[in-house]
């Protein structure tokens, strides 16, 4: 297993994943639009115990009490992954962040029940109204 590396825009946060990801979603759930500026967010989804900060503290923001967050820098403000509300043991890391996301192609889009009409599913991927089934 090669060690993924990536870390936010202005380099103050850096991390590292030492599990090979579970699967590969476009998220279009409202929460995801406001990171993603109106797109859907592209995700890698890893076991939780796989990410390792080795660089900075990323800030959090918790959208309820209960959320799970998403972790942003609080320099150049570019969110680096998401703790699942319902599924803390998995992390959700922003494919922007990854040094190298050449092997990414989207498995599932999901929450297409908050999709615009003008986002469009992903060709060959799974299609979720919320959450797929767990």
């Amino acid at each position: 297993m090669t060690l993924r590396i990536g870390g936010c825009r202005c380099g103050e946060i850096r991390y590292e994943l030492s599990a090979a990801p579970m699967f590969h979603v476009a998220c279009h759930c409202r929460d995801c639009q406001y990171v993603a500026g109106g797109s859907p967010n592209l995700t890698m989804v890893f076991p939780a115990n796989a990410l390792t900060v080795t660089q900075g503290e990323p800030r959090v923001f918790k959208a309820r009490e209960t959320s799970g967050g998403s972790y942003f820098c609080g320099t150049c403000g570019v969110q680096v992954f998401s703790r699942p509300d319902k599924n803390r043991g998995m992390v959700a890391v922003k494919v922007g962040g990854l040094d190298d996301a050449s092997d990414f192609k989207v498995q599932a889009d999901m929450w297409m029940a908050s999709a615009p009409s003008w986002h469009r599913p992903h060709d060959g991927a799974m299609q979720f109204e919320q959450n797929p089934p767990a």
